[in-house]
């Protein structure tokens, strides 16, 4: 028996489709950033989970990379005063809130007309010159203050920085430059204050957990608001909009809230206004 070979020709047209190349690198390219943003939107959630269960002391080594590289090398004593009193006033905010143990807070004075304050990594707050310009009394002052250790006590800032780092890795593996970009900005000494913005939702959680402390530490919540409508009265008769404004919710908005929550929690919202000290002002110059 003799087997006989027969080459059989593939049928025409097999390896080729009707469909136009640049179309079919479209469907494709499209399947691929579809894939990348389900990647980036899973891996940032998880990051928001899990950036809690980060050590806190993990978390101040890592901002002490930072934080010198904000800090005026030189003090004047009216600077040093000056940050004395606002660390002793975060730490009685601090025993109000009940913040964890381990958990500190560190306050930095930073002599510069901008109006704002915010919180950072590691328990650190900034509190600008502009900004306390216009505060009228303690109360005041540490509604501000409670509302940034608020978000300490609750990784905000942690939880902000670790979907940028995801975000930025992810676009990293379509664009080098453009996930550098956003690596620099985030990592940055001046991107990690500026690139850690906050929830509707984890703004709200610090005002309500703001008003308590202020409860806990005067027996009522008056003036609350009160800064919120000096900003907004500046801002009203023609000066630039606060800092302030930029990275926290509408301050029209923030009042009707403030309001709320007390009446909800049956917080008085009148009573005795504590009083900056008397050389605030001279701290100020």
């Amino acid at each position: 028996m003799s087997l006989e070979y027969k080459q059989v020709q593939p049928p025409e047209g097999i390896n080729t489709s009707n469909e136009h190349p640049l179309k079919e690198f479209g469907l494709l390219l499209a399947a691929v950033v579809l894939f990348i943003v389900v990647i980036v939107v899973s891996l940032g959630l998880a990051a928001h989970l899990l950036a809690p269960f980060i050590p806190f002391s993990a978390e101040q080594k890592m901002a002490n990379m930072f934080v010198s590289q904000l800090k005026d090398k030189h003090v004047t004593p009216d600077e040093t005063a000056m940050t004395g009193y606002l660390q002793s006033l975060a730490e009685r905010v601090a025993v109000a809130e009940g913040l964890p143990e381990g958990m500190t807070i560190t306050v930095h004075y930073i002599n510069d007309e901008t109006v704002n304050a915010f919180a950072t990594l590691g328990g650190h707050l900034f509190f600008f010159r502009g900004l306390l310009q216009n505060v009228p009394n303690e109360n005041a002052l540490a509604m501000v203050m409670a509302h940034e250790i608020a978000h300490v006590k609750y990784r905000h800032p942690i939880k902000s920085l670790g979907r940028g780092v995801i975000t930025g890795t992810a676009i990293a593996v379509v664009s080098s430059a453009a996930g550098a970009s956003i690596m620099s900005d985030v990592l940055g000494g001046a991107g990690l204050l500026t690139a850690l913005k906050f929830s509707r939702e984890q703004e709200q959680q610090s005002d309500e957990t703001a008003l308590q402390a202020l409860a806990r530490l005067y027996g009522h919540v008056a003036g609350a608001d009160v800064l919120f409508n000096v900003l907004e009265q500046l801002h009203e008769h023609g000066g630039q909009p606060p800092e302030f404004f930029s990275s926290h919710p509408q301050t029209a908005n923030r009042i009707e809230s403030i309001a709320a929550m007390a009446s909800q929690h049956n917080w008085p919202t009148t009573g005795v206004i504590t009083p900056l000290p008397p050389e605030f002002g001279d701290w100020l110059k």
